[in-house]
């Protein structure tokens, strides 16, 4: 495996830079309205650092390399699909822009384009200031509004406060919701008849759409593997080719591609989520489907899709799942009583990433799926380290490093270690067993809480890694050198470049750690220095007064209170997190990565 860092499109040798300059031909290279100009697009591609990810595959079978070529191209499938999701015009912009490249001759403008559109996923992009901006002459909505039909929130409460009985299809997790137009609807019913597959798992849904009468304010909802039917099949297809591929070197495997393929037709993942979480794979994991709602800006529940190719480092992952004992020991201490009991045995791996595709692409650490309350009661979930994201040491130093030094008083710069972030984002997803799962009168967490239910969870998460770290150690799991650095990737963690919008929860949630360790007294902030001390004689405490009232809030499943607390939490002092944020800023190589693989002979 090797990392590669390089200024994005910065590399080319002098001699191709001369030689495209004198055959550049200004007037036919001008760009038409509504594409960002060339001195925009190469101020974010000359702060975007290259990541290329080539693990070492060699112990690979053949019948496993057959099944990773099959599952590469499932991912380029969800990829597109993604895309869509995320903007209505998303293929529709990227053809555009690849015809314009193309009729230009390829002038470094068009190529900064389309650079923009592979890292950020689409063609809006978020600028140095974090703002959301379309680089390509689409319309700038609202994230998550593709799958609401491009409809407004206040639209969508409107329709449901008079058809109170669709509210459910309407804020299922996997459906896309559509205006009821009449093109919509003919289209959706020739998918049924295209494919009676579909028909067949979704009874019901052929007599609700015929019974649907277009209005210009009324929507209606259908199934994921209805709304990309063509792309759903296909995917069916090659998963069931890729579980033929692997069958006789890991029959596990392949039984949960194929039960995989039929959640993809169904949109019931149950039969999937089972077999991945309990399954005992050897050398090959992936993460199929659409989880997370991290996108989804108005109400917090539409899935988006992710596919991800993981080479799996088996004595490492050994390790781990030895280690991964005594959880519920840990759940009865936590600051906030709640009567649960959680599964002692969890799924935990550490893996190289292969292939990204779709929401799963970038620099995530860690993933621990499924998201479901009643899949983790039954099955449990599983946890996926990225390896060779997370250990590999130019990544730390560039990124990790830079931030802590440029930010907190030197007397703490040896304390931050890769082991701390290794393990803090270890029980970070050990966390999400951990705590409220359901709200006190039953109520799944999303569904309470809405948008407010991701930052919440991901809160929750980060404060229980810390609040466990000091029991963990009195059992002789982590050194006092290793907890000290687990404390401080803590503190790294809550640190900003930017000030969060209101629809990034991780990074919203970041700051009002950021500001309650203020509060509290953890992290005090020297006006001189500008730079941040940490008192870890508080550290305990503090984290656990935070960690209390993220569990009563969610325990209590109000939505209004939820809002209340991440209004008193989620400031900006432009002195003081303005101050540090420049500061960062100015000793950062890189504000975005874009991630290459080899296996996509990038």
């Amino acid at each position: 495996m090797r990392i590669l860092f390089t200024l994005a499109l910065a590399g080319l040798a002098a001699s191709n830079l001369l030689a495209q300059t004198s055959t550049r031909r200004p007037a036919a290279n001008t760009l038409p309205p509504g594409y960002w100009p060339e001195e925009k697009s190469r101020a974010i591609i000359e702060k975007t650092g290259e990541v290329r990810l080539a693990p070492d595959t060699s112990h690979l079978t053949e019948g496993e390399r057959r099944a990773v070529a099959k599952l590469i191209e499932v991912g380029q499938i969800f990829q597109t699909v993604y895309e869509e999701q995320r903007h209505a015009r998303a293929a529709e912009s990227h053809a555009a822009l690849v015809a314009l490249d193309k009729r230009l001759g390829s002038p470094e403008s068009t190529r900064d384009l389309l650079e923009l559109y592979r890292l950020f996923q689409g063609p809006i992009a978020t600028t140095l200031e974090n703002k959301r901006e379309p680089f390509a002459p689409v319309e700038l909505t609202a994230p998550g509004a593709a799958m609401y039909g491009g409809a407004t929130k206040e639209e969508v409460e409107a329709f449901l406060g008079a058809h109170p009985d669709r509210r459910d299809s309407i804020l299922n997790s996997r459906t896309a919701v559509r205006r009821a137009t009449a093109a919509d609807l003919r289209r959706d019913l020739a998918r049924l008849r295209q494919y009676p597959v579909l028909d067949t798992l979704h009874p019901g849904l052929r007599k609700e759409l015929e019974a649907t009468r277009p209005d210009a304010k009324g929507f209606y909802a259908v199934p994921y593997s209805v709304a990309w039917a063509d792309e759903m099949v296909r995917s069916h297809a090659l998963l069931n080719e890729a579980a033929d591929a692997v069958e006789k070197d890991d029959w596990e495997f392949a039984g949960y591609l194929r039960n995989r393929a039929r959640d993809l037709l169904s949109d019931d993942y149950e039969s999937g989520d089972a077999a991945w979480v309990t399954g005992h794979f050897k050398n090959l994991n992936a993460q199929i489907g659409p989880y997370e709602t991290y996108d989804d800006s108005l109400y917090g529940v539409k899935t988006f899709y992710s596919f991800n190719v993981l080479s799996n480092r088996r004595e490492e992952t050994d390790r781990l799942r030895a280690a991964m004992k005594g959880l519920q020991a840990l759940q009865e201490i936590l600051p906030f009583k709640f009567e649960r009991r959680v599964r002692e045995e969890i799924s935990v791996g550490a893996y190289d990433v292969v292939a990204d595709f779709a929401q799963s692409r970038g620099g995530n650490t860690a993933t621990i799926l499924p998201n479901e309350a009643y899949l983790a009661r039954r099955y449990g979930r599983t946890i996926m380290l990225r390896a060779n994201i997370m250990r590999d040491p130019e990544l730390f130093q560039t990124g990790n490093v830079t931030t802590w030094e440029a930010a907190v008083d030197p007397r703490h710069k040896a304390e931050l270690t890769p082991d701390g972030n290794f393990y803090r984002t270890l029980w970070h997803e050990v966390g999400h067993y951990l705590g409220v799962d359901v709200t006190k009168d039953g109520r799944d967490l999303d569904v309470a809480l809405q948008d407010d239910a991701d930052l919440l969870e991901e809160m929750k998460a980060d404060l229980v890694s810390l609040y466990v770290a000091e029991p963990l150690r009195k059992q002789g799991y982590y050194t006092d050198a290793q907890l000290r650095a687990v404390y401080a990737s803590g503190v790294l963690r809550v640190l900003q470049n930017v000030k969060p919008r209101r629809d990034q929860p991780y990074q919203t949630m970041e700051l009002m750690q950021w500001n309650y360790f203020l509060e509290h007294g953890l992290l005090s902030f020297d006006r001189e220095t500008k730079l941040l001390r940490i008192d870890y004689g508080k550290y305990r405490d503090v984290v656990g007064g935070l960690l209390e009232r993220v569990l009563r809030v969610q325990y209590e499943g109000d939505k209004a209170a939820a809002d209340r607390f991440i209004d008193e939490y989620a400031k900006w002092d432009d002195s003081l997190h303005g101050a540090i944020a420049a500061s960062i800023r100015q000793h950062q190589r890189y504000r975005f990565r874009l991630f290459k693989y080899a296996a996509l002979g990038e």
